[in-house]
Order: C-alpha cells, then sequence, then structure tokens
C-alpha cells in the first residue's frame, strides 16, 4: 500500500523575471503535469486537476510495472517528443478515448520526464529535503528505459542561463529553480519558474463568447489572433483569453456589433471566410461553421482590428505557414488603433533556434 493519498495536488512554482542565483535549477517542460504511481500490480496516472488519466497512457503505465519499485510515486512532466523537439498540441489527442489508447501510444507515444520522487516502498519523501529525494530518484533511474526519462538538473547559475535560451529552440518552457533543502509542499508554490516572454501586434479577425455568456448577458471568451504571410493569407495564430470579469462584457459587446454573418456583403471578403480561406490557403480557428458547440463557435469581425500581446513561443513548422502558432494562450496588452492589420506581419515573430532535445536527454 502507498505511505501517501492519492490524487495529491504537486508542488507548484511561482513566476519571477529572472534567474536568481544560489538555488538547483532544471528545464520547465511544455506538458501535462503528472503523477506517476505503482503499488505492486495497479498503475495509476493522475494529473495536476487532480484527473484521473489511468488507462490513457498505456505506454507508461508498462514502463512503470517494469522499471519501478512495487511501491513508488513519481512527479514530472507527460510529454510528446516528435523529431527533435516537444509537441504539446498532440497530448489533446491522448486523452480522447480510453478505448483508443493503445492505437494512440502507438501512433502518438508519450513519454513521462521525472523530477521529483514522492515515495518509495513503504516510506513517504514529502518531508525530506529535496536534495535527497533527488539523490533517490537519480539512483531509481539508473536502470531506466524510454518512455520514463529523467530530467537533468545543475547547480551551476550560469548552466541554468545557457539552458534558458537554448533549449528553448527544443520547445521548452524556461527554467525551474529550487532549494535543495526544500520539502515537498503539495499545492504551494515553492519553487520559481523563469518563462520566455515576448510582445507583437496581432490581427484580431473575430472572437469566440465565454461559456458563460448568455443573449441577456455577453461574456468574451477570447479573441482569435492572425498574421498576414507573405502570400497574403491570414494565417490564424492562437488566442488571446484571460480578461478580467469586469471588461469581458463591455468586449463582447463591442465585438458583436462588429460581428459579421455569412448573411453579410463583407463575409466573402473575409480572411477566414471559406471563400477566402480557399482561395489563399488560410489556416482558420476551429469553429467557424454554425453546428459547432456554441462554446466553439467562431464570431468573425470586419472591420478587423490589431491589438498587442504578450506571448511566450512560436511553435513553427518550416515551410508550412499553417503550421506556425502561438504554443499557448497570449496575454492582451492593448489596442492599437493606430495600425492597420495588413501591417501585420510574420516578420514580427522571433523564431528560436531549434535545439536537439534527443541529445539533451541522451536519445540520439
Amino acid at each position: 500500500m502507498l505511505p501517501i493519498r492519492l490524487p495529491l495536488e504537486p508542488m507548484l512554482a511561482r513566476s519571477v523575471a529572472t534567474i536568481p542565483p544560489g538555488l538547483v535549477y532544471e528545464p520547465k517542460w511544455d506538458g501535462w503535469r503528472a503523477l506517476l504511481a505503482r503499488d505492486g500490480d495497479r498503475v495509476e496516472v493522475w494529473s495536476r486537476h487532480g484527473t484521473d488519466l489511468s488507462g490513457f497512457f498505456p505506454e507508461l503505465e508498462q514502463a512503470a510495472l517494469a522499471y519501478l519499485p512495487e511501491q513508488c510515486v513519481l512527479d514530472g512532466e507527460i510529454v510528446i517528443i516528435r523529431g527533435n523537439t516537444l509537441d504539446y498540441t498532440l497530448l489533446a489527442a491522448r486523452h480522447s478515448s480510453r478505448s483508443r489508447a493503445a492505437r494512440l501510444a502507438r501512433e502518438i507515444p508519450a513519454s513521462l520526464v521525472a523530477f521529483d520522487l514522492l515515495a518509495f516502498g513503504e516510506t513517504s519523501l514529502l518531508d525530506e529535503p529535496w536534495r535527497v529525494r533527488r539523490e533517490l530518484l537519480e539512483t531509481l533511474a539508473e536502470d531506466w528505459q524510454p518512455p520514463l526519462l529523467l530530467s537533468p538538473v545543475t547547480r551551476s547559475f550560469e548552466v541554468a542561463q545557457g539552458w534558458f535560451e537554448a533549449f528553448e529552440g527544443a520547445g521548452l518552457d524556461g527554467v525551474v529553480a529550487k532549494g535543495p533543502e526544500l520539502s515537498y509542499q503539495p499545492g504551494r508554490r515553492g519553487h520559481l519558474k523563469i518563462k520566455h516572454r515576448r510582445t507583437t501586434d496581432v490581427v484580431v479577425g473575430g472572437f469566440r463568447y465565454d461559456r458563460t455568456s448568455t443573449p441577456e448577458h455577453p461574456q468574451l471568451g477570447s479573441l482569435l489572433l492572425g498574421l498576414f504571410d507573405d502570400s497574403g493569407a491570414l494565417q490564424f495564430l492562437g488566442v488571446c483569453a484571460g480578461f478580467p470579469g469586469s471588461a469581458r462584457g463591455d468586449l463582447a459587446r463591442t465585438l458583436s456589433a462588429l460581428e459579421i454573418t455569412d448573411s453579410d456583403p463583407q463575409w466573402a471578403a473575409h480572411p477566414w471566410s471559406p471563400e477566402q480561406a480557399g482561395r489563399t490557403g488560410a489556416r482558420v480557428p476551429e469553429g467557424l461553421t454554425r453546428w459547432s458547440q456554441p462554446r466553439e463557435q467562431v464570431h468573425l469581425i470586419s472591420p478587423m482590428l490589431v491589438c498587442e500581446v504578450d506571448y511566450d513561443y512560436v511553435h513553427a513548422v518550416p515551410g508550412d505557414p499553417q503550421g506556425t502558432r502561438f504554443r499557448s494562450t497570449a496575454d492582451f496588452r492593448r489596442w492599437r488603433p493606430e495600425r492597420t492589420p495588413e501591417s501585420c506581419h510574420w516578420d514580427q515573430l522571433e523564431l528560436v533556434p531549434e535545439f536537439d532535445l534527443r541529445e539533451m536527454l541522451d536519445l540520439s
């Protein structure tokens, strides 16, 4: 029987602007935070929010039975490695159906990058300092094979700074800094995380309503963002969300006044209308059909607007503008009424050099 009770809210990190000296450092992985637990012949996978993911990742469960002791709990990140980089977008497909899990495990295999050990045998390690937990984890990982992977760690501030710049090209978020004497504190933000943040001006081509929105009290869910590529197509780039409740109603009413439908004369000329997108080959947001679920339905606007957003990383597919997108949700900064949509091009984006993730994890 495991010495700790699951599900358990993992220990978290709070954001800081720069890498602090004097701590230990790990890469910040871009995947799904998860606890992987073995208790005899039973293996469980729990998400950060306490969702039972058991059965969705059979390759991880088989690896746990093969390489972990009979009682063991790992804290880590479920990731998908595609080529030499991480691909966060494919994770959603892995959570689609337990009945399809075996086939998806073959087609889109996942890995668990472990960075903490919470229980070993009949002993809970939650009260032990990080350095003790890490030493035990490294010993445990000596005989591992993929898809179980050990996250690298360094005590060098200079190495961590190098990781922060280089590892971004492999699809990683940034760096996590941890105190070597810190116990494991479930649910508390005891670690520090340093992420990349950049700004760009983007075209707002449409919006979605929030799931709580009603006709009487409309609420904005997200802005739909794009940039024009070299051929003149407006490529969908991602979304901007997270507006305060006090602003979502006003924004929804403002944008709804600009909404156009397929019965409006301006519809056919919109870059994301089926007519225009079919001609230009533009990547468009999902949910453009009237049969989409209300939460996913796209509402196009004319005229299109320009705003400035913060973003962390652009996932780029070489030679494929339709594959270029924000890795995560952007943050709204301000409207840019002085800019025209046509002036917002791809060359604003900062694309980082590629880095071989397999080399970093010694998978080559």
